[in-house]
């Protein structure tokens, strides 16, 4: 919103343009100017702001199941939030990362290409510390990892990308499967240099240790499904799950609704005298000749034909024929 200018500075500027001090000339040139944007080829910006929108609001809720996952599984206080989410080149996000990490190498299947999780030592130590029986302390041996310690941290690992799998249901159905761990990013080349990729960064607490986890998503890996993360599409998409969730309430209420089903042995027509004389052994007249099936009706629709028999000591039906579009006296 533009400034709003003072009495005083209204004053001003018009005496300004009166002495000759300012050209009104120069402010209509300056005005009608093409404003000039410096824009580095090196760092396009490739996904649009409604793409980083979706991509912050799918790993908010990342952020949140995988809160409760690791809460339950390391019986320990878990806080993970996003930090940021920024897309800039693979090479700048390389350099970025620690020389000695934890690096989580994955395949998204059924895309084509590798998604990488980096993580830091004390938060991935921590984990490990806990799960080894340990309070949670953190501590520093990325240098000497065992085979066992790899083992067990690929296993939990893998329990995170099922939770990755989950916040991304909305958009897509990834099988996220780990390729391998590292610990030198010298030595993990995903895509090109220059290589445009979105990495979100999560602030993360686990017991008493802090650090970052880096989830980083190559645009060349993602450009297939780049078009369903728009808002507009990603907004009726939850409108459509909204509208089968709202329909299959409203089926299950209905399958659960009561209606009444009767089956008629016939009918007849007496007068009020005969049937002020009925008693006990009197015989009845019905129109309903006895080799032909009985009419079943719910509620006051005639639906069924049915024949007459017994189940289990018990009176039942069993149904012959579904009439359709008949009228309710038939």
């Amino acid at each position: 919103m533009a400034d709003v200018l003072s009495q005083s500075e209204i004053d001003a500027l018009l005496s300004s343009l009166s002495t000759g001090e300012v050209d009104a000339d120069e402010l209509k040139k300056e005005e009608t100017e093409k404003k000039i944007k410096v824009y580095d080829f090196k760092r396009a910006l490739r996904f649009s702001k409604d793409q980083v929108r979706s991509i912050t609001r799918i790993h908010e809720n990342f952020a949140r199941l995988l809160t409760t996952q690791l809460s339950a599984h390391l019986r320990t206080y878990v806080s993970i939030s996003v930090a940021s989410v920024d897309q800039l080149p693979y090479e700048e996000f390389i350099r970025s990362v620690p020389k000695m990490t934890i690096l989580n190498v994955f395949e998204p299947f059924p895309l084509d290409g590798r998604f990488v999780m980096e993580m830091n030592p004390n938060i991935a130590y921590a984990m490990l510390d806990r799960m080894l029986g340990g309070r949670g302390e953190p501590y520093n041996k990325v240098e000497n990892l065992t085979e066992i310690e790899i083992k067990i941290m690929t296993q939990l690992f893998q329990r995170m990308l099922e939770v990755f799998r989950e916040a991304w249901l909305s958009v897509e159905e990834f099988d996220p499967v780990m390729e391998d761990v590292e610990v030198n990013p010298q030595f993990l080349q995903l895509v090109s240099p220059n290589e445009t990729v979105v990495v979100i960064s999560f602030s993360t607490a686990i017991g008493e240790a802090s650090g970052m986890i880096n989830i980083c998503l190559p645009h060349v890996v993602i450009e297939s499904i780049l078009p369903r993360l728009s808002i507009h599409l990603w907004m009726q998409e939850k409108q459509k799950e909204r509208n089968e969730e709202e329909l299959q309430s409203l089926e299950w209420h209905v399958k659960g609704s009561q209606v009444p089903f009767i089956v008629e042995l016939g009918r007849t027509d007496v007068t009020i005298e005969e049937f002020l004389s009925l008693g006990g052994g009197d015989m009845i007249e019905l129109n309903q000749k006895y080799d032909r099936p009985l009419t079943a009706r719910v509620g006051e629709e005639s639906k069924f034909k049915v024949q007459p028999g017994k189940m289990k000591q018990s009176l039942a039906v069993q149904v012959t024929e579904v009439l359709e579009g008949l009228d309710n006296d038939e």
